[in-house]
């Protein structure tokens, strides 16, 4: 907790003297915090990103940390209990952790990403165990994010096939191609099964093959 004392600056206070040639002087310190203004960041970066509690958490204590605590008339630091500001926003609908991961997951499938980097992003960003499990990649996602990752890439049958003369040479850009997919998040069974199709086309029928065991449509 910052102390009264130490965030009573005025709001005009110049931060250091000028220095330098030309006489420039130094960024304007900002006021310390009210309970009021402090609601107001919260609304004003929930209305503007996609978070969770723990971002939002997270955002205002350091937002607290750069420009402390006003102090109320009698010189002392006002208290404000963040996570209860959190939970009521949570409350109130404009911080959803659900719908963050829902929206998270997503787009990380549609830039090829695996479930282990969905899981990494959204335990990061401080979604709960119970939600991860929720929104991880099922096998037709996570065959198809592995296949748009391999043909971003251009590995496998997506590549260039030009047999290499060297087998030495072979074999490390078969390791190149396996560790670009693993740093990716994907499952290794999912790396090995691309990088030995003979074609993409069998690449594709091996994503719509969990496709239609799940149930799913194609997509």
């Amino acid at each position: 907790m910052v102390s009264g004392k130490a965030n009573s600056s005025s709001p005009g206070r110049i931060v250091g003297e000028d220095r330098g040639s030309g006489g420039r002087r130094e960024k304007r310190a900002k006021p310390p915090l009210t309970e009021t203004k402090l609601r107001d960041l919260a609304l004003h970066y929930a209305a503007r990103f996609a978070s969770t509690g723990a971002r939002l958490e997270g955002y205002l204590q350091r937002k607290i940390r750069e420009r402390g605590l006003a102090a109320d008339a009698d010189g002392r630091t006002v208290d404000v209990d963040v996570p209860a500001l959190v939970a009521r926003l949570v409350e109130l609908g404009y911080v959803d952790d659900d719908a963050y991961a829902r929206m998270r997951a997503r787009d990380l499938g549609a830039r090829g990403y695996g479930a282990r980097r969905v899981e990494e992003s959204l335990r990061h960003a401080g979604v709960g165990e119970g939600l991860r499990r929720v929104h991880a990649p099922g096998e037709a996602a996570g065959r198809q994010a592995a296949a748009l990752m391999a043909r971003k890439k251009r590995l496998g049958p997506f590549g260039a096939q030009v047999e290499a003369p060297d087998p030495l040479a072979k074999r490390k850009a078969h390791e190149k191609a396996v560790a670009a997919m693993l740093r990716a998040g994907h499952q290794y069974d999912h790396v090995k099964h691309i990088l030995a199709a003979a074609s993409a086309q069998d690449v594709e029928d091996w994503v719509a093959e969990a496709a239609d065991e799940e149930g799913m449509d194609g997509q």
